[in-house]
């Protein structure tokens, strides 16, 4: 359910010359650590407090603070003209 939208929010939300960057590194490092350090704290979170449900506090909090910061940083994108920024560099192809 989440590649589809933020797969479309991520292309217009970076300028065509620094898009494909912009794009596959902040989402490949939050993948990487906030993903990939899922089991090792929940299991900890779990281990520490003997309630097998405490692991479920670290995607929850993750989760509740991506859309805090989300709804307060983010500027909406509606009627962003994805290709307005590479048509104005000289050494873009013209659309045919």
């Amino acid at each position: 359910m989440i590649y589809g939208p933020i797969g479309a929010y991520l292309v217009e939300a970076f300028p065509a010359k620094v898009r494909y960057t912009s794009v596959s590194l902040p989402y490949y490092i939050g993948n990487g650590v906030f993903g990939g350090l899922l089991p090792l704290i929940g299991l900890g979170l779990c281990a520490s407090t003997g309630s097998m449900y405490a692991g479920l506090y670290y995607p929850i909090g993750v989760a509740a603070a991506s859309f805090l910061l989300g709804m307060i940083f983010l500027e909406e994108t509606h009627g962003t003209l994805i290709w307005e920024e590479a048509s104005t560099s000289p050494e873009a192809p013209s659309a045919v």
